[in-house]
């Protein structure tokens, strides 16, 4: 702003700016003295300071008080501009209203997340920011970190490993694992589904930038299973069709599975191990740590998926048994990170 710069430059003190306002205000060298929480002595050197500096008495006391001069009533509008501004801009905590502002919430995840979070998320935005846009990406992990901290991406939703660096606050929000799909009438539904028929039976697979993909095949190398891929997509969402119309197998995270069981024509069943688990959070750079804006979107994400409204556990619990033993794959905690493992 062209008057504070220029005020910095001439080396004026903008406390004074309290000293003018005041004094309009209260019309009285002590009482503003008191609002000020200044000695009234230490008040009056202030204004023979302002005195001297513009040559002009500024204030001249009169029956019904301090009366300002024309010369300060010019000062007192832009006096009482600065210091709004100042409290409004710097001194207030920000305020981020929901129900009124236009924004674009910026999301990262993949296919198979959002899934899973936008139905429900995008529900409860549309009554509490009706007037927010939500746009969704999915970046490798190179881009992903330099687009969270330049603003580029709110939130990142889901497994991402890669975020565990300094830069980064995560909070879990639930821990997910993985389970097979494939058609109903299929013929490996009437018996066990075993390591070995697992392994021989043809797969599709998702090879998509999702970490959990990346996750399970780790997982797989590491117990000596190589399954038969028939067909490698870069797709969640096609799956339901080509496992509707094969006799194909497909390892999902399990709540992806679950929404395609909705559709009718797909099962889902254990597989023939304890697959792993990983942490579902949501990460953000610390710059916008304490941003309003970006903590009441990241409340409302917590609000909505959690341990309490885990909406899988019951069908992770019939494939697996309650007493799952939940092997966490997390990325290492970042510093400060929010909420629990």
């Amino acid at each position: 702003m062209k008057t504070i710069e220029t005020a910095i430059e001439t080396g004026f003190d903008l406390n004074l700016l309290r000293v003018l306002a005041m004094l309009e205000r209260t019309r009285s060298v002590s009482r503003a003295a008191d609002a000020l929480d200044m000695s009234q002595s230490g008040f009056s050197t202030a204004l023979a300071r302002l005195r001297r500096r513009f040559g002009d008495a500024l204030f001249v006391r009169t029956p019904s008080g301090m009366e300002p001069t024309p010369r300060a009533r010019q000062m007192i509008l832009t006096a009482q501009s600065v210091l709004g501004q100042v409290q409004l801009g710097i001194l207030d905590p920000p305020v981020f209203d929901a129900a009124t502002v236009h924004t674009e919430f910026r999301l990262a995840m993949a296919d198979v997340a959002e899934i899973v979070f936008m139905p429900r998320l995008l529900r409860h935005l549309q009554q509490q920011a009706p007037f927010a846009r939500v746009s969704c990406v999915t970046l490798s992990p190179e881009d992903l970190p330099s687009a969270m901290a330049s603003g580029d991406v709110d939130l990142a939703l889901g497994y991402f490993p890669d975020l565990g660096a300094q830069a980064f606050f995560h909070q879990r929000l639930y821990t997910h694992t993985y389970a097979c799909m494939l058609r109903r009438g299929h013929a490996l539904l009437g018996a066990r589904l075993t390591e070995k028929t697992y392994a021989s039976a043809g797969h599709a697979v998702v090879s998509s930038p999702a970490r959990s993909n990346a996750l399970f095949e780790q997982f797989l190398q590491r117990r000596g299973i190589e399954r038969r891929v028939v067909l490698s997509t870069p797709h969640h969402l096609s799956l339901p069709a080509i496992i509707e119309d094969s006799d194909l197998l497909a390892t999902v995270p399990l709540a992806t599975g679950a929404r395609f069981a909705k559709l009718g024509t797909i099962e889902l069943v254990r597989l023939p191990f304890k697959p792993p688990s990983f942490a579902v959070q949501q990460h953000w750079h610390r710059l916008y740590q304490h941003d309003a804006r970006s903590a009441w979107l990241r409340a409302q994400v917590a609000g909505l998926f959690n341990d309490a409204t885990d909406e899988w556990i019951g069908i992770e619990a019939a494939l697996y048994g309650k007493d799952m033993r939940r092997r966490v794959a997390s990325p290492v905690p970042a510093a400060g990170q929010a909420g629990g493992r």
